[in-house]
């Protein structure tokens, strides 16, 4: 348990993540599970030593789920402790956390009561081991469906750990509290998701609606609570509700992230930016929410499995070779000083986010 909470700062660049929460929940499911199929193949034997335990080749499956299960479960707690502390208010914090520690005791005595009852129903131990590991795979799925938040940090965890080599730079520009726009160049159809990996805090997007009939993506996205946004001429009635949701998203103290360009890059270029950016200005200004905006540049993505690079038939399309740069390839995010309303316009800002790109590709 104390290798696994170790390995949290190392596998979470010193920022609360929660996406280890759900990669704790399956080594736990995982691991808990194989310790009963590792069990039933153990002949019977009375007690022994911990050298002769050993020297059994078999004993060494049963000593590697019980270490494993174990450090997934440091995966699993720390970063919810730690979220506790950092999403309470500090005057609320010392109740919050009281309150968890009495929650933990009734559950830790209600477990022992039904591995109790399990027992004099006829239950071994390995098949309690089987039940649990079943039962903590149930719940943590109908949890993650319940919270989302948890499933979209782990996918934007992985995305980030196992097919990127993610850098942020400037991350201490995102506000660590109230409302705030952000604003960033649009290269991939995953580029929400490695915002989502950047941040401590969540993240609601204004994104164009056709993103959300990609298969998996568009799944992902709804999840997340993305704001479908589409043209004005070809949707009147989209096009208002999605202002109105992103204003909202400011006024109730929270992060919106916009593309200004409007549509994915088809050539790796930073594209004019649009208005929609000075309309969410404008109209949160006008309901008293005054958001500084925060310009990022997402770099070296062009190129990638997600970007447009791929021709088929005349047109720009993506996701067509899975491993065309291998993996681990090198990514960016760069995060820009905050930007006041007043000297916010589509030009200034589209210069800003140009100068954060500097001489890299999109």
């Amino acid at each position: 348990i104390g290798i696994g909470s170790l390995l949290c700062e190392t596998l979470s660049r010193r920022q609360v993540e929660i996406g280890l929460v759900p990669l704790g929940a399956i080594g736990m499911s995982v691991f808990a599970i194989d310790l009963y199929f590792a069990s039933r193949s153990l002949a019977p034997a009375t007690e022994m030593g911990l050298q002769a335990f050993v020297a059994q080749v078999p004993h060494w499956r049963v000593m590697a789920d019980l270490g494993l299960l174990s450090l997934f479960a440091g995966l699993y707690s720390v970063p919810m402790y730690a979220l506790i502390q950092l999403r309470s208010q500090p005057t609320h914090r010392a109740r919050i956390i009281a309150a968890n520690n009495i929650l933990n005791a009734l559950f830790m005595i209600a477990s022992a009561a039904i591995a109790g009852a399990l027992l004099k129903a006829g239950f071994t131990i390995p098949q309690i081991f089987l039940f649990t590991g079943i039962a903590n795979a149930v719940v943590a799925f109908y949890i993650f469906m319940l919270v989302p938040e948890y499933l979209l940090r782990f996918v934007a965890w992985v995305l980030t750990h196992l097919v990127y080599r993610f850098e942020v730079k400037g991350e201490e520009h995102i506000p660590a509290e109230g409302p705030a726009l952000l604003v960033c160049n649009h290269v991939s159809f995953i580029d929400a998701v490695l915002l989502m990996a950047a941040s401590p805090r969540p993240i609601r997007f204004i994104m164009d609606h056709r993103i959300f009939r990609v298969p998996v993506l568009g799944w992902l996205f709804r999840l997340a609570k993305a704001i479908p946004i589409a043209p004005q001429k070809e949707d009147p009635a989209a096009y208002a509700a999605a202002f109105a949701s992103a204003v909202q998203v400011l006024r109730e103290g929270d992060l919106l992230a916009i593309f200004p360009e409007g549509a994915i890059t088809r050539d790796g270029t930073l594209q004019p930016f649009k208005g929609g950016v000075m309309k969410v200005l404008d109209d949160a200004r006008a309901e008293g929410v005054d958001a500084p905006v925060i310009p990022m540049a997402l770099t070296n993505l062009w190129g990638s499995y997600f970007s447009r690079i791929e021709v088929r038939d005349g047109e720009r399309v993506a996701m067509v070779r899975p491993f065309r740069r291998g993996f681990f390839s090198r990514v960016g995010l760069h995060v820009g000083n905050a930007m006041a309303r007043a000297e916010v316009q589509p030009e200034s800002l589209q210069r800003r986010v140009s100068g954060l790109l500097g001489s890299q590709p999109a």
